[in-house]
C-alpha cells in the first residue's frame, strides 16, 4: 500500500520544475531559471512522475534533503507544510507547548502574540499557495491541447492522466480549504489564469464557494474510498473536506450547514472504513495499513526524510528526565523535552472513567502539572501518543526521521463531527446515532463498556472535550475551539494563552492569522486582516 510513497523523493526533482509558476502566488523559488520543459513529457510515466511531485510538497521541503527549502527564504523546518499546520492547529492551543522558544516563530505562536512578520505563519501561507502553484501548473501541463500535441493517443494513459488531473484539483483544494480556515483570505489562481500575474484575493465565501463546487464537480470521477494507491486522494478525500468545511460554515459564511456536513459523513462512513482495532495503531509506523485512514501526510525515515509534524512529535515527546525514546522507535534522549503537555489538555483526561483509557498516553512521573517556566523542560507532563515502532513492534527504518505518517483525516474524526451535528440540530442526524458512535470510540478506547455515555452525557461541552481526548495532537484543535467560541475572548483560558501564566482572553481577530507582510508587500491585491 505505501508503493506512492516511495515515489515522493523520486520524483520531487518535478516540484522544482513547476518553480516558474509559483512566482504568480507570492512564492519565490530557489531557482527561477528552472522550468518544466516539452522534452519533460517525453515518456508516458513522466505523467505519474508530475503528479507525485504535486503530492509531494504536502510531505518534502527541497531537493537535498530534510534541511533543504525550494521556497526562498522559509527553512526547512518553518516552511514544512505539516508542521506549520500543526504549529498554527495544536502548538497555538491548551495542547502543548514547546520548551525551545529560540526557534524562530515559536514563542510568538504558542503565546498568541504573533505577528504578521511570523516565520511559520509566513510558512504555512507560502506553502500552502505553493501547493496552489504546482497544482495550476500540472494541470496546464496537461490539458487536452497539450496531450494532443505531445501526440499522447494511447487510452489508458489518457485515462490516468484524467484521473491525476482530479486529483491535482482536489490537493489545491485542500491548500485553499487550509488558507480559508486560518486566514481567512487568500491570492486566487487556477490554471486558467496568466503564470506571472498576481491574483485577485479571495474572501471566505468566494473560497468557501470555489472550494465547494470544485469537489463537488470532480467527486463523481475520484477514485472508490479505498481503491486507490495509499497517498493518493479519493472520494472520501474529498467528503472529508466537504464535511469539515459544512461543520465550521457558520464560522466561515456565517451559514449553518449541519445538515450538509452529516451527508458528508454518511458519504464516508459509508465508505467501507472501520475504526482500527487499538487506538495507538493509528499513530505507529506502519499506520498506513490502519482501517481507518482516509488521507495522510506521507513519512519515511529513509525515502521521504523530513522535518514534519511526526518527526517533530516522536521526537519532542522523549522526556528529558525519563529518557523514553527507544521504547518510541528514536534515540533514547529525542529531543531533549521538546514538547510538553499543558496542564488544561491533562485535566480532560482527570477521573476514574479514564484509568484504562488508551487515548490516555499521558506521562507524569514525578513532574509538576504546572508549566510556570517554558524553558524548564521538568515541568509538565509529557506524550507518549505517536511512535516510530510498528504495530507489532519493530522499529522504524531510522531513529531520526520517523516512519509514521500523519492522520490528516481519519473515521473517528467522522464519528465526532455526526455527533456534533446532531447536537447542533441537524435534521438528518440522530442523538441515539451520535451516542452509538461516540461509545463505539470509547469501548475501542476502553476495551468494554465501562465508560460508555447515555443520551444526557451528549453535550457540547463534552463533545469539544472528547474530540480532544481522541484527537489531539492532530491538527484540530484551534479550528475546534473557534467554531465552539472558546478560542478569542476568555470564556476558556488555558496556559500561556495571550502570553500569561494561567491564561489572558484574546481579542477577537486572533481567530484568524494575519496574512503575513511579505506577501503583502508581493502581491498588492492582498489586504491585512483587521486588527493586525
Amino acid at each position: 500500500m505505501k508503493n506512492f510513497k516511495t515515489k515522493l523523493i523520486a520524483f520531487f526533482g518535478i516540484t522544482m520544475l513547476f518553480s516558474s509558476c509559483t512566482d504568480d502566488l507570492n512564492v519565490i523559488p530557489e531557482d527561477d531559471d528552472i522550468f518544466l520543459t516539452e522534452a519533460f513529457f517525453s515518456t508516458p510515466e513522466s505523467y505519474r512522475q508530475g503528479i507525485a511531485g504535486v503530492y509531494s510538497n504536502l510531505s518534502l521541503t527541497g531537493l537535498t534533503g530534510a534541511g533543504s527549502s525550494n521556497i526562498e527564504g522559509l527553512d526547512a523546518g518553518t516552511s514544512q507544510y505539516g508542521r506549520c499546520l500543526w504549529y498554527l492547529q495544536n502548538l497555538s492551543t491548551d495542547e502543548v507547548i514547546w520548551s525551545y522558544e529560540n526557534d524562530p516563530g515559536v514563542a510568538e505562536i504558542q503565546r498568541n502574540t504573533w505577528t504578521s512578520n511570523n516565520v511559520i505563519v509566513l510558512g504555512m501561507f507560502a506553502r500552502s499557495m505553493a501547493q496552489v502553484a504546482f497544482c495550476n501548473e500540472y494541470l496546464r501541463q496537461t490539458t487536452s491541447e497539450k496531450l494532443s500535441n505531445r501526440g499522447v493517443t494511447n487510452s489508458q494513459l489518457l485515462a490516468n492522466i484524467a484521473d491525476y488531473r482530479n486529483e491535482a484539483r482536489a490537493v489545491r483544494a485542500l491548500a485553499y480549504y487550509h488558507l480559508m480556515d486560518m486566514f481567512g483570505k487568500a491570492a486566487f489562481n487556477t490554471e486558467n489564469d496568466i503564470v506571472g500575474q498576481a491574483g485577485p484575493e479571495y474572501n471566505r465565501q468566494q473560497l468557501f464557494t470555489f472550494i465547494e463546487s470544485e469537489l463537488n464537480a470532480i467527486v463523481p470521477n475520484l477514485k472508490a474510498p479505498r481503491t486507490n494507491e495509499y497517498g493518493r486522494v479519493d472520494k472520501a478525500f474529498a467528503w472529508m473536506i466537504l464535511a469539515k468545511m459544512y461543520l465550521n460554515a457558520e464560522v466561515y459564511i456565517g451559514q449553518n450547514k449541519y445538515d450538509q456536513c452529516v451527508t458528508m459523513c454518511n458519504n464516508v462512513i459509508g465508505g467501507g472504513y472501520t475504526l482500527e482495532a487499538n487506538y495507538l495503531h493509528n499513530f505507529t509506523a506502519d499506520n498506513h495499513t490502519s482501517t481507518e485512514m482516509i488521507f495522510s501526510l506521507q513519512s519515511d525515515g529513509n525515502v521521504t526524510q523530513n522535518y514534519g509534524p511526526t518527526t517533530v512529535m516522536i521526537n519532542g515527546q522523549v522526556g528529558s528526565i525519563e529518557q523514553n525514546g527507544s521504547a518510541m522507535g528514536v534515540g533514547s534522549g529525542g529531543w531533549g523535552g521538546a514538547l510538553r503537555l499543558r496542564k488544561q489538555f491533562v485535566q480532560k483526561f482527570n477521573g476514574s472513567s479514564f484509568n484504562s483509557d488508551e487515548r490516555k498516553t499521558i506521562i507524569s512521573g514525578a513532574r509538576p502539572i504546572d508549566i510556570s517556566t517554558i524553558a524548564d523542560r521538568d515541568q509538565g507532563f509529557v506524550l507518549a501518543k505517536y511512535s516510530n515502532k510498528t504495530s507489532t513492534g519493530a522499529a522504524g527504518v531510522n531513529q531520526g526521521f520517523v516512519d509514521t505518517d500523519f492522520p490528516l483525516f481519519r473515521l473517528a474524526d467522522v464519528y465526532l463531527m455526526y455527533a456534533e451535528c446532531a447536537k447542533r440540530g441537524a435534521g438528518n442526524a440522530t442523538i441515539s446515532q451520535a451516542v452509538t458512535y461516540v461509545n463505539d470510540l470509547r469501548e475501542r478506547a476502553n476495551n468494554g463498556t465501562s465508560a460508555n455515555i447515555s443520551s444526557t452525557d451528549l453535550t457540547l461541552d463534552f463533545i469539544l472535550d472528547e474530540r480532544a481526548r481522541e484527537l489531539h495532537w492532530e491538527g484540530h484543535r484551534r479550528q475546534d475551539l473557534v467554531r465552539f467560541n472558546k478560542y478569542a475572548g476568555g470564556s476558556y483560558n488555558w496556559a500561556w494563552k495571550g502570553n500569561g501564566s494561567n491564561g489572558i482572553a484574546l481579542p477577537a481577530h486572533f481567530n484568524v492569522f494575519p496574512i503575513p507582510s511579505a506577501s503583502l508587500s508581493a502581491n498588492p491585491n492582498l489586504t491585512q486582516n483587521t486588527g493586525y
